[in-house]
């Protein structure tokens, strides 16, 4: 799509971004032309001048809203034109604005709206009567409204005169663009968000306490403040006031700008009074009414782009999690009534076996479970144990333990993984066509084994919002979240690279390029011809256009296929260049590939053409160093505590290793095998001043933490990265922690708050 205005937002964001015009316009193009973020970051450097993904995301996120802005500024030009009152200097005030507010502020008095009293005052002839009141405030108003009675239009009597003019004035106070943008932000700085709890809710909403009687300026509120105070309205728990500024005994100052904007001072004229009513009338009932809803939806907004950023970082941190790899894994799916489900997929991810065991309460069937495990793990080689961190997994974690103790032989290792939306993938229909013959119950085991081996490939078969890493994931925007998550799982998949031999669709569908009807046309082409041999192959697949083949084939891998480059992120475009440096160095590509002393040997500027820049020659020749390379860290696993099982083994001042599981604007939350995540407060993460808690830890990290506190009623553990921090004395906060940020004593939210 392209706009009148295309030049000004392509100079607007390249200024932005503190880019080249040229650099912007050139990705632009691309993206206009169907290439997709990963692709241009990756295979048109030279074309963008070296742009990165990051700032390719915001290009492409400032892009769409220029882009909405400009047809919204279209459509209000042509709405005011039709109208006949579009002059050159509002044109050029439409045209001027920079936001969506200051331009729904110009259009405002020329919006088309139902019948105001504003609109029937004028149709009684009463606006002569507001404009000369306000011109001449030594008029006497009643005297002066007496010559506008009229019975036949509605006007009863002086008074009814004076309240209609007064309506006409409240409309222009309110509708005076300059002066609602102005106060607007006045308010935004000077500005508090109160909450009070609802008589009556104290004991209902006691999740909500820290907000029963809370105050903070509008710009001091952090993201989690503003989700947690809005879901406490929505449920009816707190009542929710924004205060234009702290209590003053006099009047508003906002009634005194508002008055100096239209000349309007008390000098003890007769009008004077009447009109600096008219100024507090038009403060209290129109635009302080209008700035609430505006500051309420900014309030919102941040706080949802700061959390749906956050929700981001942690999905990008949980799906670059380290792989175990391809290792013989036994998924273990925890229960106690229902058993424990029980999956043991091979090392390339099929299942192999299946089974339901029940070790625990009611059955303590606790010998016969560990002798099933024992035979399965011999039998098909197990080297790794996989258990779901929900229900029972500690029970579970314990009889994994025991299996290990008394079967060294098997030299197995058990890993406590993140079970969020296994259950999602369970009863999904890809689940269905991917295991149709096997009970939904067994699916979760087999996702939890397969995630372990490896995250991102399993993950990415769970819409990215059921796995569990945001904040107040369930009070967001849902297409907000949605394009922010999917770029996200795009930029992953595309970083990791994709075997397309063993690749599912749903992995297949994240590369650039590729549909979910492409990726299925893959699958199905590779279940009825065998593996594919080149990327070149790839051209046979039904619908698999040359676009489609430009944007994936350096994506995807295939290994001991016919070309040793197919299995790198050399592009096939890029293969001529490989032929050269093959030419130039007298090896083979086989024996070029890996070879780091010839390798270093070639200097790139020789092999650069009028395709191919210095960027690209140097990237082909650190992919040939190590080719099809991992970006992802080396597996490593947690050990948890024996004897802490349940949040009541817990005391001040243990020292646990844990694994970290969420990390929010307020700290990170950490699993150290109680069935409820403590919380590591941003304030106790370190001795210096911390930010942003992902500069510390990130989801999957492996950390050591003491416990500072533990409140078993309300399930909150309040931990600390700060080893020699002082614990608090049981069922006391400690003091630092305590309403910093708005946080809770026991310093971790609810769960099922956060989410």
């Amino acid at each position: 799509m392209t706009t009148p205005l295309a030049g000004s937002i392509e100079s607007r964001i390249a200024e932005e971004l503190g880019v080249r015009e040229r650099q912007v316009r050139a990705a632009v193009e691309l993206l206009d032309g169907g290439s997709t973020v990963p692709f241009i970051a990756r295979y048109r450097k030279e074309a963008t001048e070296m742009l990165d993904d990051a700032q390719l995301r915001t290009l492409e996120e400032r892009l769409r809203y220029l882009r909405e802005l400009e047809e919204r500024r279209t459509a209000i030009l042509d709405s005011v034109r039709e109208q006949g009152k579009l002059t050159d200097e509002l044109a050029a005030r439409i045209r001027g604005a920079e936001t969506k507010a200051r331009l729904e502020d110009i259009y405002l008095p020329y919006k088309p709206k139902r019948r105001t009293k504003a609109q029937i005052a004028r149709e009684a002839g009463l606006e002569p009567l507001a404009e000369g009141l306000l011109g001449d405030p030594g008029v006497e108003p009643l005297a002066a409204a007496a010559a506008f009675v009229d019975a036949g239009k509605g006007v009863a009597d002086p008074q009814a005169a004076l309240d209609g003019a007064r309506a006409i004035l409240t409309e222009r106070f309110s509708e005076d663009a300059d002066l609602i943008g102005e106060v607007r932000e006045r308010m935004w700085v000077r500005g508090r968000l109160a909450a009070k709890v609802r008589e009556g809710k104290e004991e209902e909403g006691a999740k909500f306490s820290d907000y029963f009687d809370f105050s903070e300026p509008f710009t001091e509120l952090p993201s989690h403040r503003v989700l947690a105070m809005l879901r406490g309205e929505k449920e009816g728990v707190l009542d929710l006031v924004l205060e234009p500024e702290e209590p003053t005994d006099g009047p508003s100052s906002y009634e005194g700008i508002i008055a100096n904007r239209f000349r309007i001072a008390d000098r003890g004229r007769p009008g004077d009074k009447w009109l600096g009513d008219t100024v507090r009338w038009a403060w209290r009932t129109r635009i302080l009414v209008h700035l609430g809803i505006d500051l309420r939806l900014r309030l919102r907004t941040a706080a949802e782009d700061e959390a749906v950023r956050v929700f981001a970082a942690n999905l990008r941190d949980l799906l670059l999690a380290a792989p175990a790899g391809t290792r013989a894994t036994l998924g273990l799916d925890p229960g106690f009534r229902t058993g424990v489900k029980v999956a043991v997929v091979d090392a390339t991810g099929k299942v192999v076996a299946t089974d339901v065991i029940h070790p625990h309460v009611p059955a303590n069937r606790w010998d016969e479970a560990v002798a099933k495990l024992a035979r399965l793990a011999k039998e098909h080689a197990v080297e790794l144990i996989a258990i779901g961190n929900g229900t029972a997994s500690r029970e579970t974690d314990k009889l994994a333990g025991e299996l290990i103790t008394r079967h060294p032989e098997l030299k197995l290792t058990k890993v406590m993984v993140s079970e969020a939306g296994a259950s999602v993938y369970s009863a999904s229909a890809f689940a269905s066509q991917e295991l149709p013959e096997m009970d939904v119950s067994l699916r979760g085991a087999v996702s939890i084994a397969r995630r372990l081996q490896d995250p991102l490939a399993e993950l990415v078969k769970i819409d990215p919002k059921s796995i569990g890493v945001g904040q107040y994931q369930h009070d967001l925007s849902e297409v907000k979240l949605s394009r922010s998550l999917d770029a996200v799982v795009e930029d992953c998949v595309n970083g990791v690279g994709v075997d397309v031999n063993t690749a599912s669709a749903p992995l297949l569908a994240r590369v650039s390029g590729i549909t979910s009807g492409l990726a299925e046309n893959i699958v199905a082409h590779r279940d009825g011809n065998g593996p594919f041999r080149s990327r070149g192959e790839l051209k046979k697949v039904a619908r698999l256009g040359p676009k489609a083949y430009e944007q994936c084939a350096g994506f995807l891998r295939i290994r001991g296929g016919d070309d040793p480059l197919d299995a790198s992120s050399v592009h096939p475009e890029a293969y001529p260049v490989v032929r050269r440096m093959v030419k130039s160095s007298g090896a083979e590509v086989a024996a070029l590939v890996g070879n780091t002393a010839v390798l270093r040997s070639l200097r790139p500027q020789e092999f650069v053409d009028e395709t191919f820049g210095l960027p690209t020659v140097s990237d082909i020749l650190k992919e040939l160093e190590k080719p099809g390379r991992d970006p992802r860290p080396a597996f490593r696993t947690a050990v948890f505590k024996d004897g802490v099982e349940k949040i009541s083994d817990l005391s001040s001042g243990m020292v646990l290793e844990g694994v970290v599981t969420n990390v929010a604007a307020f700290g990170a939350f950490v699993d150290v095998g109680v069935h409820q995540d403590g919380l590591v407060h941003v304030s106790a993460m370190s001795k210096t001043f911390v930010k942003d808690p992902r500069d510390v830890v990130k989801p999957g990290d492996i950390v050591k933490v003491k416990v500072l506190d533990v409140d078993i009623p309300r399930k909150r553990i309040s931990l600390t990265l700060r080893l020699d921090d002082e614990a608090a004395p049981q069922g006391q906060a400690p003091a630092g922690e305590r309403r910093q940020r708005g946080l809770p004593a026991a310093g971790a939210l609810p769960r099922a708050l956060a989410a």
